[in-house]
């Protein structure tokens, strides 16, 4: 008789979210757009970069990796499901100025480099550099703390800390 060993699912009530990119903080209800100031895409936060290098926020696993290479969707290990959307209006771009370095399936650990763009590229053909980072399936989150600094560090700086229903 054989016997079947089931494992127990481990159950993660809480992902922490580190900086994607360096630069500035800015609250997701002052970036210049309303599909994210209004939070369409889910809540969240922004950063103005300083630097062109996008790092993955927590070990997971890329989910999508829009053609234009503009923009990331990332599912944690707690089943939250991040989007880092590089610039404003910057689909337009059609991934010129962008290099990545992952692919939809990938799996990701915090810090590991995702994306490098050309910042002056960007600037000058986008409407704006400023990267909303938003927790886009919120129905899983209980409740969730955004840091008090003003400026972050790629890799480093603790951004977020979600706590998961």
């Amino acid at each position: 008789m054989l016997k079947k060993l089931f494992g127990k699912k481990e159950v993660i009530k809480e992902e922490t979210i580190i900086a994607s990119l360096t630069g500035s903080v800015v609250q997701l209800e002052d970036v210049p757009d309303p599909v994210f100031s209004q939070k369409m895409l889910g809540d969240g936060i922004a950063i103005m970069p300083t630097d062109g290098t996008v790092v993955a926020p927590f070990d997971g696993e890329i989910v999508q990796l829009f053609p234009t290479k503009h923009a990331i969707g990332l599912r944690g290990k707690s089943g939250l499901e991040v989007l880092i959307h590089i610039g404003l209006e910057t689909v337009a771009l059609n991934g010129e100025g962008f290099e990545a370095f992952i692919k939809q399936g990938d799996k990701v650990a915090a810090g590991d480099k995702l994306v490098k763009f050309d910042m002056d590229f960007v600037n000058e053909n986008a409407n704006s550099l400023v990267t909303p980072i938003t927790l886009t399936n919120g129905d899983i989150v209980e409740t969730f703390t955004v840091t008090e600094e003003s400026a972050v560090v790629a890799g480093e700086t603790t951004l977020l800390q979600v706590h998961i229903k």
